[in-house]
């Protein structure tokens, strides 16, 4: 922080941590899956294919019109997963257009896709209908634009379809159907391109990740050392018997307690429960605005903090701003620059490349989260990490026997608003994967353990600890580590949406609370943590701060 007035700097904490507490809700993959899992619809002989997104490309009259995405049939052939072995095939149009009943479809049919609307009959009824009459593939137009799956009747056996069959999406069938009433010649082909194993994205993203809480731990332990450098500074220079005010030194920094750390967790149910129960356009339009003025103090308190080595003066020369109160020069002067980039941000934030600057707003907020707040010690890093740990496991994994989806993995895909997700998160296109989306991660994932491996450097740095005798080293390869096996979980679990925090948090918190015991020092880092060691000794060591301020009393 710059040392701007007390109530910008209250005003920007509470709304850093309200963003935060949005942003633990999120999964690390936020798109749609390839396959669909449904263990409700029913399952028989010839009907127990995998519900399956399938990419439907089309040619208008010989020229190539794009894609749309549809969902494969429980019954039927299974879709082919490479283009090259996906043979294209002429679409017609049926009379009737539901395809319920045999009529003048067997002469349009011969080799062809079958083009039908939805309704008055079953499914299977309108592949049969289609198989008998020539047809290679089945699309049926779905009534709305949410893609619907086609199940299978009960009581029937379905292994004579031997066709695939394919639900459209309203907007993408009337199209198709405008095309061919245009007297146009549409063709099709039908894949579902399988997902590779991993993606560039993926690593980029893991760097980022890791990169960001290295830095943020870099910066928040300096800042702590120049603090107690400046308050034993002031210690020898006030006369014998008078101190310097320790909180007068900590007003930039706001330590977590542990009702804090409970209330935290608290919230972050109470926001998540509110983004899925009235998740809408302008709900998300409120989330855009918080994260635009989030964005915009992140990136202009580092921008400051950057900046002030350069220019000294402007940062210790203050304008009184009304209603904010003293603001350093240098702060008035990046404050456009960092205002227009968010405006524009949110302007454009549905191109193509917008995901950089949602990153850089993204980054600059979780760095300065993780400088303004701190961990005290493990007791308390035990009580906030363990909460989000179950908060994860329940709303992903436990949510759904209650709301009958998970909770967490539909505010994440943006299910109630278009797809578009809430903003807290950083996210990365994946560069090679057939279905193109992005690979997330959310700033919770971030934070929390963030705060953790961040508090293992400053108490390094207060302890003398080598890179190897210390738990900022061990705490950075384990949340690494962490953050790797969810992408592993994620790719095992056919990419359906996984709890970070289940995999980061034992890797964390298990990891400095073993090491902790194994050297004897649990007690310490349990207790007194940070406190134990913060302000520079004579001859330049660190030594106890209680110590420092009763000895000029002895």
């Amino acid at each position: 922080m710059t040392g701007d007035g007390a109530a910008g700097r209250t005003t920007l904490l509470l709304l850093l941590l309200a963003l935060s507490l949005l942003a633990i809700a999120r999964c690390v993959r936020g798109d749609d899956d390839i396959v669909q899992p449904d263990e409700r619809a029913p399952k028989m002989a010839g009907c127990d294919n995998d519900f399956v997104l399938v990419k439907i490309r089309n040619w208008i009259d010989g020229r190539e019109k794009g894609e749309f995405v549809g969902v494969g049939a429980r019954f039927g052939a299974p879709i082919e997963q490479r283009k090259k072995d996906a043979a294209g095939a002429p679409l017609a149009m049926v009379i009737p257009p539901t395809l319920c009943r045999n009529s003048s479809t067997e002469s349009q049919l011969n080799g062809s896709a079958a083009l039908a609307r939805r309704g008055n009959c079953t499914f299977t009824t309108k592949a049969r209908v289609a198989q008998q009459a020539g047809a290679v593939a089945l699309l049926v137009i779905n009534d709305k634009e949410e893609l619907y799956k086609m199940v299978c009747s009960e009581n029937d056996t379905f292994t004579d379809i031997t066709i695939p069959s394919v639900m459209l999406p309203k907007s993408a069938g009337e199209t198709l159907q405008a095309a061919l009433r245009a007297g146009s010649e549409v063709r099709v082909v039908l894949y579902s391109p399988k997902r590779p194993l991993v993606d560039v994205a993926e690593v980029f993203l893991w760097l980022m990740a890791v990169g960001t809480i290295l830095g943020a731990s870099y910066w928040s332990a300096w800042s702590a050392k120049e603090a107690a450098n400046e308050h034993y500074r002031r210690l020898k220079e006030m006369p014998d018997g008078y101190f310097p005010d320790q909180e007068q030194d900590d007003k930039d920094v706001v330590d977590i307690s542990m009702a804090s750390a409970v209330l935290f967790l608290v919230m972050a149910s109470g926001f998540l429960l509110l983004l899925y129960k009235f998740m809408s356009d302008w709900f998300l339009l409120i989330l855009v605005i918080l994260f635009c003025i989030g964005g915009v103090e992140g990136l202009q308190t580092c921008l400051v903090a950057f900046l002030s080595r350069w220019f000294p003066h402007a940062v210790a020369s203050y304008v009184n701003v009304p209603l904010i109160g003293p603001v350093s020069a240098l702060t008035i002067f990046v404050s456009p620059f960092c205002i227009t980039f968010a405006v524009l941000w949110a302007c454009f934030r549905h191109l193509s490349f917008a995901w950089i600057a949602q990153d850089v707003l993204g980054i600059a907020l979780i760095l300065t989260v993780l400088q303004i707040v701190r961990l005290p010690n493990i007791k308390v890093s035990t009580v906030l990490l363990s909460c989000a740990f179950f908060y994860d496991i329940f709303w992903v994994f436990i949510s759904p026997y209650f709301f009958n989806e998970s909770v967490m993995i539909v505010v994440a895909r943006g299910d109630k608003s278009g797809g578009e997700g809430i903003p807290m998160l950083l996210k990365v296109p994946r560069l090679f994967d057939p279905w193109g989306g992005y690979s997330i991660i959310g700033f919770g994932d971030i934070l929390l353990p963030g705060l953790l491996v961040a508090f293992c450097l400053r108490y390094d740095w207060a302890a003398k600890k080598t890179l190897y005798g210390g738990y900022f080293l061990w705490s950075t390869v384990g949340y690494g580590f962490g953050l790797f096996i969810t992408y592993v979980a994620l790719n095992l679990m056919n990419g359906n949406g996984q709890p970070a925090l289940l995999y980061i948090v034992p890797c964390t918190l298990g990891t400095v609370i073993a090491l902790g015991w194994w050297r004897g020092e649990l007690s310490i880092l349990w207790s007194k943590g940070i406190y134990h060691t913060t302000a520079p000794a004579h001859g330049g060591q660190w030594a106890s701060k209680y110590d420092q301020i009763e000895g000029p009393l002895r």
